[in-house]
Order: C-alpha cells, then structure tokens, then sequence
C-alpha cells in the first residue's frame, strides 16, 4: 500500500535505517544543521501521513442469473413479453437452458433470467449481444452477468512513519537542490550529528512534491 505525504518547500525528509536514530532527533525537536559555511537551526517533526482506506473488495458471479437490457418496446403486455424471454433464453442452440424465473421491467426495459442449472449463463455471456426473435424479427438484447459486490475489512488508518523525520525551516542557499540535499545527508550520516545510516532522503527548496510511503 503506497500513502502519499506532501512535503512542502524548505523541508527535507530523511528515513534512516535505524528506528532508534529517528526516535533520538525526534526528541530534541530542534537541530542544529551545519550547510557548508551556513548555520541553521531546524525544527525535527515527525511526518504525519495523509489518511488512507484499507478494504477487501469480493465479487460474486452468479451462475443462474443474468441481467438483459435494452429489451424492445412492443404493444403486447408483459406476461407475453416475459413468456417470449423465457422462450427465446430456453433454446440450447444459443447457449440457453431451461428457465426458472424472469423478472421484466418495461419501464427501464429490462429483464433478470434465472436458470434452473448452476453454470447455465456461462455460454450466454460470453456474447454481449443476445439473439431475440420476435414477431418474425430479431433483436440484439444487452446481455450481462448477474454480480454481488461486498467490501471486507475496511479499515482507514493515519500512519507515521517512525524512521523518518521531516525538517522545517530549511535557509535558502545559492546551492541547487541536489548539493543542498547532498549536505544534509553527510550531516545527518555523521554519528557525532546524532545521524546515522540514511535510506533515503528527499529536499525541495521551491514549491511543493509529493512523496510515497510503502507500508
């Protein structure tokens, strides 16, 4: 999972390799950081990261049910529209079988096929567009499976990442990006800075980025 952080300009993010090397500059809240000939004191935050949802998405097919649109306007009243439907789906020349139920609606035009076979809609929905013989004529019908969607452990979470830190108040300096940043991981690696190894490390001096943690 990938939470997005913003940093802002003037600021730095540093993760170190060791948990303990963040928790200890954490706790002294203000730095001293040493940039070339230039003394800075900085604030040391922890980085606060965007909130963020965690689910499960699970999705059922039926194998009984399909769902039929764009069903033809006709002057014939419904239960002879729901007999031609149950007709046309039985026919096993077209991937039918033998019908237990259909629902139709005339006002949106369609129409819920249920099968008395488990695995009867397999051959149907491989066509998005049925066959629908009707009063010497034939129709295309819209032809989709019937799906139940339902999330599981849904969770939103606002993390903070405990081996990074992020620094505040950062001077501007004739330096380009990639020098300053450069600086400030010699400093921070120094064990004497109160540093240690650093795993990664992101500066911008002028407007904003965003930057992805990886749970």
């Amino acid at each position: 999972t990938k939470i997005p952080f913003r940093l802002n300009q003037k600021q730095a993010l540093l993760t170190f390799e060791d948990e303990a090397v963040a928790q200890r500059l954490l706790k002294m809240d203000k730095h001293t950081l040493n940039l070339d000939s230039e003394i800075a004191d900085v604030r040391v935050k922890p980085p606060t990261l965007e909130m963020g949802v965690k689910f499960e998405l699970h999705l059922t097919i039926s194998g009984r049910k399909i769902i039929v649109s764009e069903v033809p306007e006709l002057s014939i009243p419904d239960d002879w529209m729901r007999d031609k439907l149950e007709l046309n789906f039985y026919k096993s020349e077209h991937g039918g079988g033998e019908v237990e139920h259909v629902k139709y609606d005339r006002r949106s035009r369609t129409a819920v096929i249920t099968f008395l076979r488990c695995g009867a809609t397999q051959n149907i929905v491989r066509c998005t567009k049925y066959p629908f013989f009707l009063s010497g004529r034939c129709y295309r019908l819209s032809v989709s499976p019937d799906t139940n969607a339902h999330l599981e452990k849904f969770q939103i979470y606002c993390g903070v990442s405990k081996k990074t830190i992020l620094l505040k108040g950062i001077p501007e300096l004739d330096n380009d990006d990639e020098s300053i940043q450069d600086m400030i991981e010699i400093h921070f690696q120094k064990p004497s800075n109160s540093g240690g190894e650093i795993e990664n490390i992101k500066y911008t001096s002028k407007g904003a980025t965003w930057v992805c943690f990886e749970e």
